[in-house]
């Protein structure tokens, strides 16, 4: 009886312990999962002018996806490390379109911050702005082509800034910086920023002494019409001693099957100033994002009609108003 139960103690023991090692086993595993982790992508596309030659070497007013031919965006890698109530964040980019949105330094983002508490969080290092629709990367953008509301806005902070979640469809935020897009501050003058959101509606805003954007509302939002239709708006006015730009978007998406979807973005946008004659742009961007694990490719043609100015030159070599494009982009997140 005795062997018997020896056995029986033995045998349990050992299935206590292939548990235990087991569930250590998983328990570690996702820990560090949580602990470290790296994201990122890839884009290029070719781009050919419809209304134009391409070798004219015309593009578009806005930022990125300006080169004509078959061309590179970024190569973006984001490394972030999670801890209890602390965390960092390194966003490195490589290529046009990070050289562009970072001036060269290669870093779109790189930042510590604390949980103070559930609803209270402390970041302090450089981040991507928190005014307009669009982003930096491509992966958080439907149509490829940015618009002139993004191009002409901020595209990076560095400073200090407090989120605050106010109940499960209100948040807060309240930050000082830099003046936009300025990683070393050898004025001595600063910026202020503040966001407010409800129900996944944003009322930003951001301001400085003149040194640099002056100050700036924007608008951005949207809705789901249906499960297939979503609507979002971008709309913002910026001001700095008379200078300055205003516009409103509109960005229609229709999901026409599990993989493919096709959306607009139709944009209305201004400059203002006292000294210089104002100028305004309609630009119109039909985009379809078709998905095949994570390879995204994106067709797309943008046409841009300028009022009052005849910035292009056509296919006989004239002045024109208008400028329009085919490109594709292929982009791969991982």
């Amino acid at each position: 009886m005795k062997t018997i139960l020896k056995s029986t103690y033995v045998k349990a023991f050992l299935l206590l312990a292939v548990i235990f090692v087991t569930a250590s086993g998983y328990a570690q595993e996702e820990k560090a999962e949580k602990k470290l982790s790296l994201s990122g992508s890839v884009d290029a596309y070719y781009q050919t002018n419809l209304s134009a030659s391409d070798t004219d070497a015309q593009s578009f007013g806005s930022s990125f996806a300006n080169e004509l031919g078959f061309a590179m965006g970024m190569a973006n890698i984001v490394a972030a490390y999670e801890g209890e109530k602390t965390g960092v964040v390194a966003d490195i980019t490589f290529g046009p379109r990070g050289d562009d949105a970072t001036g060269g330094y290669n870093l779109n983002q790189l930042y510590a911050y604390l949980n103070v508490s559930e609803s209270t969080t402390l970041t302090m290092g450089r981040f991507n702005t928190f005014l307009g629709y669009e982003v930096i990367s491509p992966v958080g953008n439907f149509n490829y082509s940015t618009s002139y509301l993004f191009s002409s806005g901020p595209f990076s902070h560095v400073g200090l800034k407090a989120d605050f979640a106010l109940s499960e469809s209100a948040s807060l935020m309240l930050a000082i910086m830099n003046v936009t897009d300025v990683n070393n501050n050898l004025t001595g003058n600063y910026s202020l920023g503040a966001q407010f959101g409800i129900a996944g509606q944003y009322l930003n805003l951001y301001y400085d002494n003149g040194e640099a954007l002056g100050f700036e509302i924007d608008y951005t939002g949207g809705f789901d019409v249906s499960d297939s239709f979503y609507l979002g708006i971008n709309a913002a006015l910026a001001d700095n001693d008379g200078e300055g730009f205003y516009g409103a978007a509109l960005y229609p998406q229709l999901g026409l099957s599990d993989g493919f979807t096709l959306g607009l973005r139709g944009e209305y946008f201004g400059t203002k100033s006292d000294v210089d004659p104002e100028k305004s742009v309609f630009a119109t961007t039909l985009t379809g994002s078709y998905t095949v694990e994570n390879l995204t490719i994106k067709p797309e043609i943008r046409l841009d009609s300028w009022s009052d100015d005849m910035p292009y030159v056509d296919a006989d070599g004239l002045a024109t108003d208008k400028l329009s494009s085919f490109l594709i982009a292929a982009i791969y997140s991982f």
